[in-house]
This record gives structure tokens, C-alpha cells and sequence, in this order.
């Protein structure tokens, strides 16, 4: 590559191959949740993602590009990580902690990959592309916070933490050992 016309272009590859690949890994991360509100997080992200998709090929109409021919293989990555999880059997709020997390991830991402574009196109001087692009990166944002409040307020404060089981265990044990006899009260008996 040798201009930031090049590097805006690859980079937008990259984002419409991710968008791709995540509007057929989020139907399965919706279907697993259990949480009403992250289910349905979940499914409104699906339909803005395939809004994403739209957005960026209007941004290659206007740049006079085509966005096939790569693959985001971060994305790849990030949607095999989601897959383990829900591949996973557990606790259904455990599982809906695990899924927030792997899609806050994608997000995370997302938001870094959205800004970096953004700023070259700017940088650029397509107005026009730097607005659709911050329309996206605006609902990326505001996915995060939302799962990062679907996990606040509603997964994590009633999810098992394992420490309950543990103290329990920790006292079982300790009443255990208090009923035995030390070695001196068992000669004492004798």
C-alpha cells in the first residue's frame, strides 16, 4: 500500500467482510441468550448490522470501490470465540455473562476499526463517507453501553458467583474437623 487512499480502502474491506460474517453468527448468539433484554439486544443488533452491511456499500458506490476479496480474520476469531461459548452448557445467566463478553469484544473492535476509517477518510476529504461511517460507529458505541447495562443490571447482579458454594464448603468442612475428637481428648476417653 502505498497511499491512505489504499489503507481506506483495505480497511473498508476488511469492515464489510466482518459485518458479513456477523450478521450470520448473531442469529445463533440471539437464540442462546436467555435474558429477555439481551435476547432482543441481540436481535436489534442483527437488523442494524444488516443496515451496516447497506451503509457500507453505499460508502463504495460513493468512493467508486468494490468490498469483496477479503477476509477479516479478526472477525473470525472473535465469532470462534463466541461459538465456544455458547457451545458450552451451564447456568443460563453464566452463559448470557459469556455471550455479553464475546459480543462486547466484537464490539470493542468494531469501535477501533469504525474510527481508524473514519479518521482516514477525513483525513481524505469524503464528507459524505465520514458521516455514514460515524452513523455506524455511533451505533456501535451504543451497543457496548447497552450490553454493558444488560450485564450490570441484570445478568451479573443474579448470577451464581461460585463463592456462595465455596463458603458453604469451607464451613462443611470446618464442622467436620471441629467434630472430631484431638488426639489428647481421644486418650483422655481411654
Amino acid at each position: 500500500m502505498d497511499s491512505l487512499t489504499e489503507l481506506l480502502q483495505d480497511q473498508l474491506k476488511d469492515l464489510y467482510s466482518a459485518e458479513k460474517q456477523l450478521t450470520k453468527a448473531l442469529p445463533a448468539l440471539a437464540k442462546k441468550s436467555s435474558t429477555p433484554a439481551l435476547k432482543e439486544a441481540m436481535t436489534l443488533h442483527l437488523e442494524e448490522t444488516k443496515n451496516q452491511v447497506t451503509r457500507l456499500e453505499q460508502v463504495a458506490e460513493t468512493l467508486g470501490i468494490s468490498l469483496k476479496g477479503k477476509t477479516c480474520k479478526a472477525m473470525q476469531g472473535l465469532i470462534e470465540e463466541g461459538k465456544e461459548v455458547i457451545a458450552e452448557k451451564g447456568e443460563k445467566l453464566i452463559m448470557d455473562a459469556g455471550i455479553i463478553a464475546a459480543s462486547q469484544r466484537v464490539e470493542h473492535y468494531e469501535i477501533s476499526a469504525y474510527g481508524s476509517a473514519r479518521a482516514l477518510a477525513e483525513q481524505l476529504g469524503h464528507s459524505e463517507v465520514v458521516d455514514l461511517l460515524q452513523e455506524t460507529l455511533d451505533e456501535e458505541k451504543a451497543t457496548d453501553a447497552k450490553l454493558n447495562t444488560i450485564s450490570l443490571e441484570q445478568v451479573l447482579p443474579s448470577a451464581p458467583t461460585g463463592v456462595e458454594e465455596e463458603e458453604e464448603e469451607e464451613e462443611e468442612e470446618t464442622a467436620t474437623v471441629s467434630a472430631r475428637p484431638t488426639r489428647a481428648a481421644a486418650r483422655r476417653s481411654k
